[in-house]
Parts: structure tokens; C-alpha cells; sequence
């Protein structure tokens, strides 16, 4: 049984895609597709030589998104497709998209205010994110009962977890874990604390813009994030990948649901081959794939 994974955000990089449009020029439509609904030439963004403009979340956001899915639609066209799918984090919304919860210029529309909101949410430099490596979850959960403003923010795998918060408490916080014996502690280049409560601004005008935004039942089993459940009913989807702003990911109990139900086999579609690190970490026995 065959789960596809879809990147998130910090996979981005400039050229990303390149090969697969050079083989497939047809898949530019998309590309148009996205300027005509957000008037972002997010192509030329992704091609250009302006790496702070790809990185601003909103165009990460959108640039993930539409290489993802269009190497999503690549794998179809070679008789690669998935029985289940999931997403780390903004990679649920290609998940979604691929299951055709949604349309693409909705999803495009929907991801691209996201990341604006998000940038938006907190004040530059107020918070931030952080890696804890090589730290056992009850030894981090114990640091962070003295932090109350920082919170864990991604359960990524067995041996990384990812904390956000406000920014003073954060750096304290990263000191203390590194004192009670984590790994390595590493600073993330993102510009607020994603994942965290202080994104319920960013969290409620999502909500207000896709209220009208059709969700359909998907046609391909989804696991979503703030649960780590596989989810039917659309309107539960929609409320999921809302609160998915402020929640954590938890990718972990993620690879493990889909596990449990059969699968045996991840393929990670995007312009990196980071959850496959992840999930090799998570399990060692399934198969592992990068489009």
C-alpha cells in the first residue's frame, strides 16, 4: 500500500522543477494558472536569481505548492499513484489538492493568503523556531513547563522535534535544552513562531477567507496533521487545515496511522527529500520513494 507525502515550507529553492518543465512544458498552464488567480508571477520568482523573494512565506508557500503538485501529476502520467496521502504541515494543502478536496486555483488562493497572514500574524523578529535534536520529547516537554510562551510546534521524528515561541523565551529555552543534554539546537530561518499560539490572528482570517471555499470528500484517504487521523467528511478537513496554523504537526503519529492501515510504502513528492529522513527515522522497514 503506497502513501505520497508532500513537502512543507523551507523546501524551496531557486531552479526548483526546472528538469521536469524542460521534459513537460505543458505543465507551465499551471504556472499561468497562478498568476491569473493571485497577479504573482511565481514562475519567475522560482527561475529568477532573487532567493529572499522565494523565501518570503507567501511565495514559498505557492512556489511548494504548484512543483508539488505538478510532480504529483508527472507520477500519475508514469502509472505511479497513491492509495493514501499526507502532508507535513503547508504539504497537507497539496495533499488535499491531490485528493481533490479542493480545486487548484482555490488551493493556490487559499495557500497564498495563508502565508501572508502568517508573516503578518507576529512582528518580525519577535519569534522564531528551533530544532532540538538527539533529545528524548519528555526531557524537552520538562524544559518547556518553565516557558510557557514556547511550545513544541512539530513532532517531527523520533529524534527531531521543533519548538516555536516568542523570542526571548525561545533563545533561553534553547539554552537550557542544549544544558539538559540535547544534541544539537539549531535555529530555524523562519519569520515567526509557526505552530503556536500567537498565530491565532493568521489562524481566524484564514478562516474568514475560505469560508466560501468549497471542500469536497476526498476521492484519496488523507491523513491531516492536527489529528492524525484519515478524515471523510470535508467540513472537518476544512477546520483541520485551519487549525493547523496554531496546532502542532504531528508527523510522527501521521507516519503511524498510515502504517497501521497497511501501507508499507512512502513517496515523497517536492522539491526535497526530507520527510523521507523523517520517516526512515520513524520506521525502518518501509519502502521509501522520491519523485
Amino acid at each position: 500500500m503506497r502513501c505520497f507525502v508532500f513537502t512543507g515550507q523551507g523546501s524551496q529553492y531557486l531552479g526548483m522543477g526546472k528538469e521536469l518543465l524542460d521534459n513537460k512544458p505543458e505543465y507551465n498552464m499551471y504556472f499561468d494558472k497562478v498568476k491569473d488567480k493571485i497577479n504573482v508571477d511565481i514562475k519567475s520568482i522560482i527561475y529568477g536569481n532573487d532567493e529572499k523573494e522565494l523565501t518570503l512565506t507567501q511565495n514559498a508557500q505557492v512556489a511548494i505548492l504548484t512543483v508539488s503538485y505538478i510532480k504529483y501529476l508527472y507520477s500519475l502520467e508514469q502509472g505511479i499513484k497513491p492509495d493514501v496521502v499526507a502532508g507535513h504541515s503547508l504539504g497537507e494543502w497539496t495533499a488535499i489538492l491531490a485528493a481533490n478536496v479542493i480545486d487548484f486555483e482555490d488551493a493556490i488562493e487559499a495557500v497564498y493568503y495563508r502565508g501572508l497572514y502568517m508573516s503578518e500574524a507576529f512582528e518580525p523578529g519577535k519569534g522564531g523556531m528551533a530544532a532540538i535534536i538527539g533529545m528524548d520529547l519528555n526531557e524537552i516537554q520538562k524544559v518547556l513547563e518553565n516557558y510557557p510562551n514556547v511550545q513544541i510546534a512539530n513532532y517531527n521524528s523520533p529524534t527531531q522535534i521543533v519548538i516555536s515561541g516568542e523570542m526571548e523565551e525561545l533563545l533561553i529555552s534553547m539554552e537550557k535544552l542544549k544544558e539538559n543534554g540535547a544534541k544539537r539546537v539549531i535555529s530555524l530561518n523562519v519569520s515567526g513562531p509557526f505552530h503556536s499560539k500567537f498565530l491565532k490572528d493568521a489562524e481566524n482570517r484564514l478562516r474568514q477567507k475560505i469560508e466560501q471555499v468549497t471542500f469536497r470528500t476526498p476521492s484519496i484517504p488523507v491523513v491531516q496533521n492536527v489529528t492524525a487521523r484519515f478524515e471523510k467528511d470535508p467540513e472537518v478537513i476544512k477546520e483541520n487545515i485551519i487549525k493547523q496554523i496554531t496546532s502542532p504537526v504531528k508527523w510522527v503519529d501521521c507516519v503511524k496511522e498510515c502504517i497501521n492501515k497497511g501501507v508499507d510504502e512512502f513517496v515523497e513528492v517536492g522539491p526535497t527529500k526530507v520527510l523521507t529522513k523523517f520517516i526512515k527515522q520513524i520506521d525502518k522497514n518501509v519502502r521509501l520513494v522520491n519523485i
